[in-house]
């Protein structure tokens, strides 16, 4: 297939809209089943490139979950605690080491990977088609499906889920060109590769960043390389924890992420462990519910005639200082800015979701007043010099 007619554009109105190589050749990429759109493709497109990058340079099975050209989630397979698996709702699921790093992916934010387009770095299998067919998703990209798979997949949405395979071996040319106004617009693909290299200058009084962290500063970093910019990425244990996309300021980028990240948190404290949701409620609802439980709204979940609808039984309230101790106890976190911090803020902000390593391109006219910041609490922190910009 050389070309694909597209249903629009970004909008109903953008007509026509359609997918096809410059050179004539065949698309790399083919359709099992559905009619995906403009943005599903260009999440698609973005999400293989960022599983295919953390595969490589992991040598883990790796997911991502995307919404609107930036993902919500990225991970890489490692063990899941019974814990992560009961707030990521896959307790009941087997988990294939593929499923794994998808259960990650989507559990990152749960709010925003609704409806999301799944991307895996390997074959889709039983246990991870199982686990999409539950979920709200529009889509999956990967380089192959098992016929089990693809049969429950198929099954999705009424028979029209998007499923594409991709050809593993594709390499697109490399110059890329796309067009603003009518404006046309030219330059080599970000082809770097990221690895622990980058990870070697590091200027702060604390220089060790054991391997676990460095794998961890990797994720966040080639994470950042698909991330509508600015932004800012926080890792956990193989998978980021918070993403803040398209921000215009580096610390409203740092806040968003990190109020991401203290939600993960948050949704692992024995308080909203033991919610009792009323029987049959959504996942969706769930997540829905817990977001506002944790927030400044949770008094209007608690009203009379609200709760009845969600809870078996009324919470108690989570009050701001439970919730400042429990947050006080994530630690070990690590984070990678696309482009260098201004100014010391960003690392105090850091500091409260559990930062204790960091990556980020250096070159500020204010690089002592960061490198001074993080010696103030211990925290190891790299110049790769390397900008990862993504627009």
């Amino acid at each position: 297939m050389k070309e694909m007619l597209l249903k629009y554009g970004c909008n109903p109105n953008q007509k026509p809209s359609k997918i096809f190589m410059e050179d004539g050749s065949p698309l790399p990429v083919e359709i099992l089943n559905g009619n995906p759109g403009y943005i599903n493709l260009l999440d698609a497109f973005n999400g293989w490139q960022l599983v295919k990058e953390l595969k490589k340079a992991t040598g883990l099975c790796a997911a991502a979950s995307f919404k609107h050209v930036s993902p919500a989630g990225a991970a890489v397979s490692a063990p899941l605690s019974d814990t992560l698996k009961k707030i990521y709702f896959v307790d009941d699921l087997e988990l294939s080491p593929l499923a794994t790093a998808y259960a990650r992916a989507r559990g990152a934010d749960r709010m925003s990977s609704y409806g999301d387009f799944a991307a895996l770095s390997g074959i889709c299998d039983r246990e991870t088609a199982l686990m999409l067919q539950r979920e709200v998703s529009d889509g999956v990209i990967a380089p192959g499906y098992t016929d089990e798979a693809l049969e429950i997949l198929k099954s999705k949405r009424k028979g029209t889920y998007n499923i594409i395979k991709i050809d593993e071996s594709y390499v697109p040319n490399p110059i890329e060109i796309k067009q603003v106004y009518g404006i046309s617009f030219e330059q080599g693909r970000n082809e770097l590769d990221i690895n622990n290299e980058m990870l070697s200058n590091v200027p702060t009084i604390n220089k060790n960043i054991p391997d676990a962290q460095k794998r961890d500063l990797l994720i966040s970093l080639i994470t950042l390389k698909y991330t509508q910019s600015n932004s800012v990425c926080y890792v956990k244990d193989g998978q980021a924890i918070g993403i803040g996309a398209g921000q215009q300021s580096r610390i409203h980028c740092t806040r968003l992420a990190g109020n991401k990240a203290d939600i993960w948190w948050l949704r692992q404290s024995p308080k909203v462990l033991g919610l009792e949701f009323a029987d049959n409620i959504r996942r969706a609802d769930r997540d829905n519910a817990i977001d506002v439980y944790i927030s400044d709204e949770y008094e209007d979940v608690l009203k009379e005639g609200v709760w009845q609808n969600i809870f078996k039984v009324k919470p108690e309230v989570f009050t701001k200082a439970e919730q400042k101790e429990w947050l006080s106890q994530n630690d070990g976190v690590a984070l990678g800015s696309d482009a260098f911090f201004p100014f010391g803020d960003n690392i105090e902000r850091a500091k409260k979701s559990g930062v204790s390593y960091i990556a980020q391109p250096g070159g500020s006219i204010r690089d002592d007043n960061v490198i001074e910041t993080c010696d103030k609490y211990g925290i190891a922190m790299a110049f790769t010099g390397i900008r990862l910009f993504h627009h």
